[in-house]
């Protein structure tokens, strides 16, 4: 049973021009959560009030961890046309630790379910790319049998959205079937909080919950344990794209890392 997530793969700042809280808020209130690390994925360009592109390469500046909390720099890049091209080119989006792809309807106008397949198709192909966002969002609708195949061909990973749950209406029977074909092509996924204010760091119960009642199985759940999603994500090869799913970790001692990083 699926209990907490170790590792939030999808948060945002004030950097993302719609979000609330600083970095150093959103790590404090993962480490209240007991997570152990963080995603930092601000929003592209493309997106209003967003940062410019080189803020995968401005990341650089910061410290591997933050308030003892891991944190790996991202991005959220944003699709915008239907041939897959985001708004953080190569040059930039090859400076990142863990990078999401996903299509808003705010930075691009949705097309049909073809148009829409075709656009993540290619931006999940794109090298650097790791993971699919918010494929639950009814206003773009999309072929979730055609993405999770190809997502898990490439060996990368789908997104189950906890904050979908809460804002985007009508998500959750697209968050189901996401779920249920995870589960029957044995597809990797990540759940996250894609948070907002940091006290939406690390909350994911909704999704835990759903998750649990369909009996999603907790092994394809990448981020339940940083020691598993930090050795995933380590093991890409060739660069910006993961090699065979792993089968097994070592779980570190979590009571000596509490202690390595400064206490409870």
């Amino acid at each position: 049973m699926l209990t907490a997530i170790q590792v939030d793969t999808h948060t945002h700042t004030v950097l993302s021009g719609h979000a609330w809280s600083t970095l150093q808020e959103n790590a404090a209130a993962a480490r209240e959560r007991d997570l152990f690390g963080l995603c930092l994925t601000e929003h592209g360009p493309r997106m209003p009030g967003g940062g410019t592109d080189i803020i995968p390469a401005a990341q650089n500046m910061l410290p591997k961890t933050v308030n003892g909390i891991r944190v790996y720099k991202g991005t959220e890049a944003n699709i915008v046309d239907f041939n897959g091209l985001l708004d953080i080119g190569s040059k930039f989006l090859s400076r990142t630790e863990f990078a999401i792809a996903s299509l808003h309807d705010i930075c691009m106008q949705p097309g049909d379910a073809v148009q829409n397949t075709g656009a993540l198709l290619a931006a999940i192909n794109t090298d650097r790319i790791d993971m699919l966002g918010h494929l639950d969002d009814p206003k773009v609708p999309c072929e979730l049998d055609t993405l999770v195949t190809e997502t898990n061909r490439l060996g990368k990973l789908v997104e189950i959205n906890n904050n979908s749950l809460a804002v985007r209406r009508n998500s959750e029977p697209n968050v189901v079937t996401l779920a249920k074909l995870c589960m029957r092509l044995q597809a990797p996924v990540c759940v996250s909080s894609d948070a907002h204010f940091a006290t939406m760091v690390g909350a994911v119960d909704n999704a835990l919950a759903l998750l649990n009642r369909l009996g999603f199985p907790e092994e394809l759940v990448i981020n339940r344990n940083f020691d598993i999603f930090d050795a995933y994500i380590n093991r890409k090869a060739p660069p910006g794209k993961y090699s065979v799913r792993i089968e097994s970790a070592s779980v570190s001692d979590i009571a000596a890392k509490i202690s390595a990083r400064g206490g409870a």
